[in-house]
């Protein structure tokens, strides 16, 4: 699908901002070693001169007119002997030379010590894996040479592995996921838990890259991204993922973050979404993040099966046509969805068949957002009543053509209880909180290229746009406004992005004659 178009501050202004700073950073950096012999002599020359006031002033006040006598004689009998005054000066620059030299005393080369040691028991706990008995000469065997294993390798602070190239042999099955699943849990236990190490195979060259990621940021709070019609900001993701970064403001600060945009719309690959993740992951949070996103272009209704009232402060607001939290009104509003996307389905057929453009009541981008459907599934089997899931079969077929978009959000206890229309339909997908890489894989369709963490924030997780690569996900903080627990600053940045209630038609006033004829004259 081709990429729409940034406005052209958004596409040229990072750009140019970039390009300005690194040709700055280049220009300094030839200046600085153009000019280097210069910025030495000076450096020299000023310690030279603070030396002389410290010596004067150390010099008592008796001895003063004695040492005066003697740096004239020197300086007279320095001016008159034959190419004495440039004999001082060059004597004079070498020993500025000399005094203004860098005295950081040079980064220790290789590893330390306690470094040394940790890439040693890497490699010694390598060697089953990567010897064989067969090999005449075994890249990896008990006392060999590590430095052949790692070419490249850099360290922390705190002596801990940051980055390591590790060679390994040709024959090693690398193709095989279970082979790369237990080289990878090796060294996340050898490297130190607790952090998040992302594995770069090559295949060709033979070599795995192994990086420590960052965190992602978690106090990015809910805001209006700079985004086109039809983009939505799932949230954001590394650096190194995407070429895209978006202007935020947290606080008084203004950076820019990469984002995992969402695109939807008629020439969308991936129309609808699926959200899973444990109890509170953040699932809700997604789901209020994408409704205030969608509201200032389109339509919201609102299928709630949690019963938890996570989207009270959306009821009654202008574009939310519903929401739901009760199996009948979930039949209900469900129900008309999917007329309303036949509907809008036979009035552009109908306007194409004419030669016309579509009507403007079927312009108007229609969301439904579930979240935890199969609550309904349950209760619909007891009482005897229809699933609501399947009413949702017209909207995630024909959805992309009639402008309608569906999101469904649950837990990975009743993923089982999703219907088959909602597996098959929703090409764009998240996974939230902690899980394991099976599980990532199941609904994601592709393992992470990361590792687990042990403490995972909420709104943190995967995420995967149809067929394209696997993301590190962290939601923007979207919390429930009515919530008790909820901090100001982010109850506040939510209120803000609410659009106005709507008017009730029993509260609506209607002008009376005197009025209307007033309100027409000019």
């Amino acid at each position: 699908m081709a990429r729409r178009p940034l406005p052209r501050i958004l596409s040229t202004g990072s750009a140019q901002i970039a390009r300005s700073r690194e040709l700055a950073r280049t220009a300094a950096d030839s200046a600085t070693d153009v000019l280097h012999p210069l910025i030495t002599i000076t450096r020299g020359l000023r310690r030279l001169a603070s030396a002389g006031r410290r010596k004067w002033a150390d010099t008592p006040k008796d001895k003063r007119g004695p040492l005066l006598f003697l740096v004239a004689s020197v300086v007279l009998v320095v001016a008159l002997v034959p190419y004495g005054p440039l004999l001082a000066v060059i004597i004079l620059m070498a020993a500025a030379a000399w005094q203004g030299r860098d005295r950081t005393p040079p980064a220790p080369e290789g590893p330390d010590e306690s470094q040394t040691q940790r890439l040693k028991s890497l490699y010694e706990a390598l060697v089953p894996y990567f010897a064989t008995a067969e090999d005449p000469a075994p890249l990896y065997a008990h006392g060999g040479e590590w430095e052949k294993a790692f070419p490249e390798y850099e360290f922390d602070e705190t002596s801990r592995i940051t980055q390591l190239v590790i060679r390994y042999p040709a024959y090693f099955t690398d193709g095989e996921a279970d082979a790369r699943a237990r080289i990878e849990q090796l060294l996340h236990a050898k490297s130190g838990r607790g952090r998040e190490y992302r594995f770069a195979w090559d295949e060709e060259g033979n070599q795995l890259s192994v990086t420590v990621l960052p965190p992602l940021p978690t106090d990015i709070a809910a805001q209006r991204f700079v985004t086109a019609p039809g983009e939505t900001v799932l949230g954001f993701t590394d650096p190194t993922e995407v070429q895209r970064t978006l202007p935020l403001t947290h606080g008084e600060e203004q950076r820019d973050v990469p984002p995992v945009v969402w695109r939807t719309g008629v020439r969308s690959t991936e129309p609808h979404l699926l959200v899973v993740g444990q109890p509170g992951s953040g699932t809700s949070t997604l789901l209020r993040s994408i409704a205030l996103q969608a509201l200032p272009y389109g339509d919201v209704v609102i299928v709630e099966g949690g019963g938890t009232g996570e989207y009270a402060c959306l009821t009654g607001r202008d574009g939310v046509l519903a929401v739901e939290c009760g199996l009948t009104g979930a039949l209900a509003s469900l129900e008309w969805a999917a007329t309303e996307t036949e509907r809008r389905l036979i009035a552009m057929n109908r306007a194409r068949q004419a030669g016309h453009p579509p009507p403007e009541d079927t312009r108007r981008p229609l969301w439904i957002l579930l979240d935890r459907p199969s609550a309904f599934t349950h209760l619909a089997t007891a009482d005897g009543h229809r699933d609501p899931q399947s009413l949702l079969q017209v909207p995630l077929r024909h959805g992309r053509a009639a402008g309608v978009t569906v999101v469904v959000a649950d837990q990975f206890d009743s993923a089982d209880a999703l219907s088959d229309a909602v597996r098959q339909h929703t090409r764009a997908r998240v996974v939230l909180g902690p899980a394991t890489p099976a599980q990532v894989e199941a609904v994601l369709g592709a393992p992470p290229h990361t590792t687990p963490v042990a403490d995972v924030p909420p709104g943190r997780g995967y995420a995967r746009l149809g067929a394209g690569p696997v993301h590190r996900l962290q939601v923007p903080s979207t919390p429930d406004p009515y919530d008790d627990e909820t901090s100001e600053a982010d109850r506040q940045a939510v209120l803000a992005l609410l659009p106005p209630r709507t008017t009730p038609v029993d509260a609506q006033t209607v002008p009376t004659e005197t009025e209307a004829v007033v309100a027409e004259a000019p």
